[in-house]
């Protein structure tokens, strides 16, 4: 099939860690790089963030990316995007009139607009994947969330006119449920893991001699992330140091507003010294940090999904996660690590503290993590849901043309 990947923030190309660059970047890369694999042609659309970058760069096999011109050639927060989504739109129906795709998939809800704006007037089916639904976000970060107000509309819009679409957990087509979405028209396939570079066996990042153990979370380092209650749960488990890998690279760590809020909370708890930031790692340079870790820590105040998890799994690793969104439903309370509730750094200190003594346990979760992750969550068997969900939204679109039918808002 002839692929459009409709992305306009999350580059596959980005490196990870940054404010807007995460569990998106990672889906959209990997998703292109199977389909590529399996002969598909692909084209990732993307938002231009650099004037010096070509049109279009191959990313992989049958795969290219396509920087979009919309709005300036500079990265901007993706909330700032909205205003430049007709432009967007815009050009991707330029671009399918000259090389018409078969299926549209579009992830994020600004996507999901261009997508809808550009397919419709060519006939073409449209997927969505939410990756974030703005309800959520705003019932979890209130005042704080600066997501434009056109947000819920639009999402309710693409629930009512996608051909499709994919969720990624069981929790979130519940949520799309609650905005009207027809079951019929939703698949759920998870997101995936890598296997060639995340499993147990491999180089681990050396530790320092001084603590006996060590606990790593891998994120962006934003509030909802829930960083600070990893920080205030490292108070009450002693003789641990925390490595947390994210955000900028480690020459802006200094200047970094979040940083800088998370090593006051430390210090003032006493545990500064014991609080390491790497900052932004490259790919092929998690594995190694998460396989020198006696517990990986994921706490999030709500999670769409959540991929940072089955990275820890896949490498052997035991998990303390909160019980939200898609961790619910990967990682699994007692056999591949513990749950625990959002922003209670008691809950979290107790869960170290449980698994840091006693090996034995944390050596079963981890090895019953891996083994859930390449049962059930490699890139090949997601992608096969996924190219399943295409030829269901590319026959159902074909039906309705047939019948006359066109799906609007209800």
């Amino acid at each position: 099939m002839r692929i459009a990947l409709v992305s306009e923030h999350a580059s596959p190309l980005a490196l990870l860690g940054g404010a807007d660059a995460g569990g998106q970047n990672v889906y959209v890369a990997a998703l292109a790089q199977e389909l590529g694999r399996r002969g598909h042609r692909v084209v990732v659309h993307t938002r231009r963030q650099d004037e010096h970058t070509p049109r279009r760069v191959r990313f992989a096999d049958n795969v290219v990316v396509d920087h979009v011109d919309a709005g300036p050639h500079a990265p901007i927060p993706k909330d700032d995007i909205w205003p430049h989504i007709d432009a967007f739109a815009a050009d991707l129906r330029r671009a399918w009139r000259q090389d018409r795709p078969e299926v549209v998939h579009s992830h994020f809800w600004m996507s999901g607009i261009a997508a809808l704006e550009a397919a419709a007037p060519l006939g073409l089916p449209v997927l969505h994947t939410y990756h974030a639904l703005g309800n959520v976000k705003r019932r979890h970060q209130g005042a704080a969330d600066t997501s434009p107000p056109d947000r819920e509309p639009a999402e309710q819009r693409i629930v009512a006119e996608a051909d499709r679409i994919v969720a990624t957990c069981s929790d979130e087509a519940f949520e799309l449920r609650q905005l009207g979405a027809q079951m019929s028209r939703v698949s759920i396939v998870p997101c995936g893991v890598n296997l060639d570079n995340f499993g147990p066996e491999g180089p681990a990042r050396s530790r320092d001699p001084a603590f006996a153990h060590r606990i790593v979370c891998v994120s962006r380092l934003v509030p909802r992330k829930g960083i600070d209650d990893v920080v205030r749960a490292l108070a009450e488990v002693p003789d641990t140091e925390l490595v947390v890998a994210g955000g900028p690279k480690v020459a802006a760590l200094d200047t970094d507003p979040e940083v800088g809020r998370l090593r006051q909370i430390a210090e003032e708890l006493g545990v500064g010294e014991r609080v390491r930031f790497v900052g932004a790692l490259e790919r092929h340079q998690v594995p190694p940090l998460l396989r020198s870790a006696d517990v990986a820590v994921t706490v999030p105040w709500y999670e769409p999904f959540g991929i940072v998890p089955l990275e820890i799994m896949a490498c052997g690793v035991p998990v303390v996660a909160s019980a939200v969104g898609g961790m619910i439903d990967t990682v699994v309370d007692g056999v591949t690590g513990l749950h625990v509730p959002p922003r209670e750094p008691d809950a979290v200190a107790a869960a170290l503290r449980h698994l840091l003594d006693d090996g034995g346990l944390r050596d079963r979760l981890g090895a019953a993590g891996a083994r859930r992750v390449r049962r059930r969550y490699t890139w090949a068997r997601v992608t096969d849901g996924v190219v399943d969900a295409y030829q269901q939204a590319i026959t159902g679109a074909a039906g309705r043309r047939r019948n006359g039918i066109r799906l609007v808002n209800s």
